[in-house]
């Protein structure tokens, strides 16, 4: 039977592994290097839910926490904090940020609760800063964040505050426009690449605000979409491969016929 462990057994091994008798490695990883690991992990945590396979999300579980763990380890290393201040930290934080669980304040919806949450977190905000430039409450989501994500929670946090399109069927409407727009771009004879570009991300911070109308996790979708790509291309691969062929040697009009089989296949 495996030995239980602890979050002070990983904090410990993770000391050991960057001891000078510990591992070569672990030893030069830096918060530069760690990055596109924990990023890798992040997301291979969020493919394991979406596919169900319970296994794999407990182990992708751990291979995250290992990277965060890590971070503590080089952060106390240099003397910035340890990664039980985080831990004091998030709870201090989650225990501030729910006073209808941990104190008196009543609420009877999901949107009282975020309405509230936004409140508090401004008024942290503004007690931090240090001029007195007007806080805004977009100010929380990070401009480091992968475009996608940036979009969603930009347009999340915006229409709690009431400014959002009142039905999906009025996003769909801005998508017509936005497309329009586009063709125009396209159809101009002195081609403005910026403004087609520029009118190509508008096109996208729409369908963002579409999914987010929608209920509809749209990194998730995009990486759903991603894996039925995958699988449909890698059938067109196998069939022209079990005819002796290779992709680049079918016409696309024979392509396209075999991701139509795909299509019905899977």
């Amino acid at each position: 039977m495996t030995e239980i462990k602890s979050f002070q057994d990983l904090v410990e091994m993770m000391a050991r592994l960057r001891s000078e008798t510990g591992c070569p490695w672990d030893r030069e990883q830096t918060f530069a290097t760690l990055g596109p690991m924990l990023i890798e992990e992040a997301y291979e945590v969020i493919d394991a839910a979406e596919s169900g396979d319970w296994n794999e999300l407990r182990d992708e579980l751990g291979d995250l926490l290992f990277q965060i763990v890590f971070y503590g380890r080089i952060a106390a290393e240099e003397g910035r904090f340890t990664i039980q201040d985080s831990i004091a930290r998030v709870h201090e934080k989650m225990t501030r940020r729910h006073p209808h669980v941990f104190g008196e304040q009543k609420v009877s919806s999901t949107a009282e609760v975020l309405s509230n949450w936004e409140a508090i977190k401004a008024a942290e905000r503004k007690s931090a800063a240090a001029t007195d430039s007007v806080e805004s409450l977009l100010d929380g989501v990070s401009h480091k964040l992968p475009g996608l994500l940036e979009a969603y929670q930009l347009t999340t946090k915006a229409a709690r505050v009431g400014f959002d399109w009142r039905e999906p069927s009025e996003v769909l409407a801005k998508l017509d426009e936005e497309i329009s727009e586009l063709r125009e771009e396209m159809g101009r004879e002195a081609k403005d690449q910026t403004a087609i570009a520029g009118e190509v991300g508008d096109l996208l911070f729409v369908l963002v605000n579409l999914a987010r109308k929608l209920n509809v996790e749209p990194e998730v979708a995009l990486k759903s979409a991603n894996r039925k790509f995958r699988k449909r291309f890698h059938y067109i691969e196998r069939s022209l491969a079990a005819a002796g062929r290779a992709c680049a040697e079918a016409t696309l009009e024979e392509m396209d016929a075999l991701w139509n089989e795909a299509k019905t296949a899977t």
